[in-house]
């Protein structure tokens, strides 16, 4: 629930990277929320008159609701300009062309509120969400606030069709661009104008893929992005060509992490404009202590070994033992090394993990050259066979952990272990 604040205090709104100021409330607007739509005479004005109710009633600060017509061809912008002179805190945004990001763009890029908002005109999610969306970003807590229909305590109503590709839309968005936050694609999401006014010059998508492309944006910007769990209600009648929308979707998700790899989007400036700074934790003695980094280093260890004699086993089912051992210790070990990085070393972040991977090659040199070596004493053997093959790469993979730890911590990562601070991870809910 938001408390009113302080309706004589001045609105401190520009903030300094790393730090949001409370929005306080002056009397003047406060929210703006974005109604993107096309071709929606049927829908728009009960729509409308419940989303505007609900605003006078429950939420205690200034607030316009606009209409953003994005080139419609029926009735939709006659419904919308009577709405407006209906209502004073109505108004009509009108665009020739069509796009869900383009109207967003337009209305939230001239807006005169520091928080903006957007919905779907169906209002498929329960507007009792609403406060929560906006509260975060009201008190300074967060930069952009979305709902989900995935998050733990969400009530979703809608066919398996739908509920199929939404989950397979967002696992492709954590596989491909690490996403972390779990519904990309509800029609249910705020933002602080501060925030979009860095980001929005950087997002190339004027369709669907708008709002999942500011997400990812702001997540790399590493700014804090608050989850809601809503109640969803699927809307039957909708006019969304879902074959189209995730073709698009996937077309975006390749430029977008083709600009991210090769740098023209530029995130760097973006984390020294808007990102919080990392919570830093004063340690004991080193950090990360040597416990710890051999603690985190078996677990990858074990994890790596695993899947190690398993891609053996499996390729050794229709080639030689030596071409098997080669292929699955390369791809273990690429994985080995990314994982002690992160998790071992705590280095995060693409800046020389190439240099890394390469020394981490190095390394998986020795370590073959132990296995390669293994094979072949066993293959000397009157007595050989699968099991006698096994026991002996076994031992060889560890004594080539024991020097691969040694490596990674003396040579590999050295100029990278911080002596006194260790950055301490922060995870939104």
């Amino acid at each position: 629930m938001v408390e009113a604040g302080d309706t004589t205090a001045a609105v401190a709104f520009r903030a300094e990277p790393g730090h949001r100021p409370a929005i306080a409330s002056t009397g003047s607007l406060i929210l703006d929320v974005a109604i993107p739509v096309y071709n929606e005479e049927t829908d728009l004005e009960p729509c409308i008159r419940r989303l505007r109710d609900h605003l006078v009633e429950q939420f205690p600060y200034p607030f316009r609701i606009t209409i953003a017509d994005n080139g419609s061809t029926d009735g939709t912008l006659g419904i919308a300009e009577r709405l407006s002179r209906e209502f004073d805190d109505v108004e009509v945004c009108h665009l020739d062309e069509k796009g869900k990001g383009r109207a967003l763009r337009a209305v939230w890029s001239t807006s005169d509120a520091p928080v903006l908002a957007y919905m779907d005109v169906d209002l498929s999610t329960d507007l009792a969400a609403l406060g929560p969306l906006v509260a975060p970003l009201l008190s300074g807590h967060s930069d952009l606030a979305i709902g989900s229909r995935l998050a733990r305590g969400a009530r979703v109503v809608r066919g398996p069709k739908r509920e199929l590709i939404s989950r397979c839309y967002n696992l492709i968005l954590r596989g491909t661009l690490a996403a972390r936050f779990s519904d990309a694609q509800c029609g249910f999401k705020a933002i602080r104008a501060d925030v979009a006014e860095r980001l929005l010059p950087h997002v190339q998508d004027t369709g669907w893929f708008f709002d999942t492309e500011l997400l990812v944006l702001a997540q790399k910007a590493r700014l804090r992005i608050h989850e809601v769990p809503v109640d969803w209600i699927d809307d039957p009648d909708s006019s969304v060509d879902i074959i189209a929308t995730a073709t698009a979707d996937l077309k975006g998700i390749v430029r977008l992490t083709k600009a991210t790899l090769t740098g023209r989007v530029p995130i760097s400036g973006l984390r020294e404009q808007l990102g919080r700074a990392p919570i830093q934790v004063q340690a004991p003695g080193v950090a990360p202590s040597l416990v710890r980094q051999l603690v985190r280093f078996a677990a990858v260890g074990v994890a790596s070994t695993i899947a190690y004699l398993l891609l053996f086993l499996l390729l050794r089912t229709f080639t030689g033992a030596q071409a098997a051992n080669l292929v699955a210790l390369l791809v273990t070990a690429i994985g080995n090394t990314a994982l002690n990085r992160r998790l071992t070393f705590g280095i995060r972040g693409w800046k020389g993990s190439g240099l890394h991977q390469f020394q981490g090659l190095i390394v998986f040199g020795i370590g073959l050259g132990l296995t390669s070596g293994a094979l072949a004493f066993v293959h000397s053997l009157s007595a050989t066979g699968l099991p006698l093959e096994i026991i002996a790469l076994v031992l060889a993979n560890l004594t080539a952990t024991v020097l691969r730890f040694l490596l990674l911590r003396g040579w590999v990562f050295r100029s990278r272990r911080q002596p006194a601070v260790e950055p301490a991870v922060e995870r939104e809910s």
